[in-house]
């Protein structure tokens, strides 16, 4: 069956997936595979290596002819003229994320873009609608990444921030799976975002050993860091983060090392493996098309094994 909902629509997309924007992760090599695949590949900012996006937003349209988008992540791009950077490139869909809505919304809208701004509290997605958004990424304390020092759970927000508006949500946060993707649809979603799922997958340009650390972890193997300071985080347990978590008056935002050293060359101890807990639900390495198309069959089949045993 055909996914058919105002995201869907909106986006040009066959499956409603869309892949996390992550540092240094979300480029054209796994992007591309997500678009092709359905869903919606993004490509990162946060890495703040504009001139290398600008490749890589390059590459995609060498990739895939597929619908793509590009999240601003705005407390870690310090470049003035990163909106214009973005419209240049010629891209339609946006999101924007770690910052206020306020800032670059209206400039991008007048551009013709499609804006989606990642909140994590119900205060949050208010500010965002009110400044004007196409739609929202609600994000849940359990996925990986940067996060709000006071977090709530996917299951508490998502219903919560659905009940006070009715743009477009995309749900973020525990998703890998057909059926996770039905719970959040119940819970007033009309697209959910993975992004430890996609970090695991095989076109994911990570090292085996973060791959292979997040198949092997079980759901309690995460930390969450920094409650004192912002952005917290949420990442897999290793020698470092459980230090870390120890230590609540240290900010490891300071102590992400050579974080290209554990994402490219596979020291788990050389920087912070951000990841969700959801990686307790993740058994293997797989590729992009076969996650996808089974988050699709998998949606079906739950809600017709829903609708036989209910209605």
């Amino acid at each position: 069956m055909p996914f058919d909902n105002r995201i869907t629509r909106l986006l040009g997309i066959d499956i409603p997936v869309v892949q996390a924007p992550m540092g240094w992760i979300a480029r054209s090599q796994l992007a591309a595979a997500v678009s092709n695949a359905g869903g919606l590949g993004i490509i990162e900012t946060s890495s703040g290596e504009l001139d290398a996006i600008r490749e890589e937003i390059r590459a995609m349209r060498t990739l895939t002819d597929k619908p793509f988008g590009v999240n601003i992540a705005q407390a870690f791009v310090r470049d003035p003229d990163i909106v214009d950077f973005v419209i240049d490139q010629g891209v339609t869909f946006v999101t924007t994320s770690a910052g206020n809505p306020e800032r670059y919304t209206e400039q991008l809208k007048k551009a013709g873009l499609t804006v989606f701004h990642v909140v994590p509290s119900l205060s949050a997605a208010l500010k965002a609608v009110a400044c004007g958004v196409d739609g929202l990424v609600v994000e849940g304390g359990e996925g990986g990444g940067f996060k709000n020092p006071r977090e709530v759970s996917t299951m508490v927000l998502l219903p919560l921030v659905r009940s006070k508006v009715d743009v477009p949500i995309i749900a973020a946060g525990g998703f890998t799976c057909g059926r996770t993707m039905a719970a959040a649809f119940a819970l007033g979603a009309e697209a959910v975002q993975m992004g430890t799922r996609m970090v695991s997958a095989a076109e994911s340009p990570v090292h085996d050993n973060w791959k292979n650390a997040i198949v092997a972890a079980q759901e309690t193997d995460t930390v969450f860091l920094n409650r004192k300071y912002s952005p917290a985080l949420r990442a897999l347990r290793t020698a470092k983060t459980s230090r870390l978590e120890d230590e609540p008056d240290v900010n490891a935002m300071r102590e992400f090392g050579t974080a290209l050293d554990l994402y490219f060359g596979g020291d788990m101890e050389a920087s912070i493996a951000l990841s969700g807990q959801v990686c307790g639900r993740i058994d293997s390495v797989r590729p992009v098309a076969e996650i996808l198309a089974d988050v699709r069959d998998e949606f079906f089949a739950t809600l017709g094994e829903m609708s036989e045993r209910y209605l």
